[in-house]
């Protein structure tokens, strides 16, 4: 089933290069961002980190061209799921996403657990964006092999949809055993699965298989008007739907005069939908004065719907 409506989510920075005096303003932030009607917010995920970040801007190991990371190995990082339990308790309609969430590096039986309870705790609003990251420093803390991180986080995935389903499952070494996990989420084994990554085999094979949307990465996120297609066709060789699964595509903000400008920053935003985008995914930046924050994010959404309807 094709995806019907644009979305427009933006990224809820819980993150810091040093340790703020309070947290509390990430919370603030989730809030104003619901009541403005921003469909959906994204945090990010960073368990440990390595001593040396150069492997962020490799593409062989899963990074991006020229990337670079946002914090140095001491940076502060929030872990994701426990910052949107707060969110949640918080907010009433935004949609809760991770963006993306290194899946693999949990457990997946209580990774399992710990999603379908907050989808079923937020009133079933949470998107699951994956990926298999690009740091080897995270595999090898949770004593797990880099080298099979896709195959990890495919098990992972399927591990928890067989929980999500609601069914007995069995236990892998003992076939006359098995295990139930409830509650399950709301949608049960449809919580949405977004699947980041490059146009490729292991990625498409992924989102055919569990994927509500992908988020594009590397080179494929700055291409999309031929990456679309192309994934498209190698979901629908994988065995799936090419049309089901929607997609990111990153708007960078344009500053006027020193404030951002939401006009200029979605002056191009009819063309990522024609380019097939479904989620419009924007850094909005956050204004030291809340007043001017919520204005400023209410901009952003009337000029969202303007262009879009």
């Amino acid at each position: 089933m094709a995806v019907e409506r644009c979305e427009l989510s933006v990224g809820l920075r819980s993150f810091a290069q040093a340790a703020p005096s309070t947290w509390q303003p990430v919370l603030d932030r989730a809030e104003r961002l619901d009541a403005a009607g921003v469909d959906r917010l994204v945090v990010s995920d960073h368990v440990v980190f390595g001593e040396d970040l150069g492997a962020y801007g490799d593409p062989a190991v899963g990074g991006t061209t020229g990337g670079r990371q946002p914090t140095g190995p001491d940076g502060e990082w929030l872990e994701p799921l426990t910052v949107l339990s707060f969110v949640a308790a918080r907010t009433s309609q935004i949609r809760l996403g991770t963006n993306i969430l290194l899946a693999a590096l949990r457990r997946p039986v209580v990774l399992a657990k710990t999603l379908a309870t907050l989808d079923v705790l937020s009133g079933g609003r949470v998107d699951l964006g994956v990926g298999v990251g690009w740091q080897r420093e995270e595999y090898d803390a949770a004593g797990l092999d880099f080298d099979e991180r896709g195959r990890l986080l495919d098990d992972t995935l399927e591990t928890c949809r067989s929980l999500w389903s609601g069914d007995p499952v069995p236990l892998a070494d003992d076939a006359a055993s098995s295990v139930q996990a409830r509650p399950t989420p709301v949608r049960g084994v449809d919580l949405p699965v977004w699947v980041s990554g490059t146009v490729n085999g292991p990625v498409a094979r992924r989102l055919a298989r569990f994927g509500s949307g992908w988020i594009p990465w590397g080179d494929a996120a700055a291409d999309l008007p031929n990456a679309v297609p192309a994934m498209r066709e190698r979901v629908e060789r994988a065995g799936g739907d090419p049309e089901a699964f929607g997609v990111v595509g990153v708007v960078p903000v344009v500053d006027v005069d020193g404030v951002p400008a939401a006009a200029a920053t979605l002056a191009g935003v009819e063309d990522l939908v024609a380019a097939g985008v479904t989620d419009v995914r924007v850094s909005w930046p956050v204004a030291l004065d809340p007043d001017v924050d919520r204005s400023h994010l209410d901009t952003l959404v009337a000029e969202f719907h303007r262009r879009l309807g």
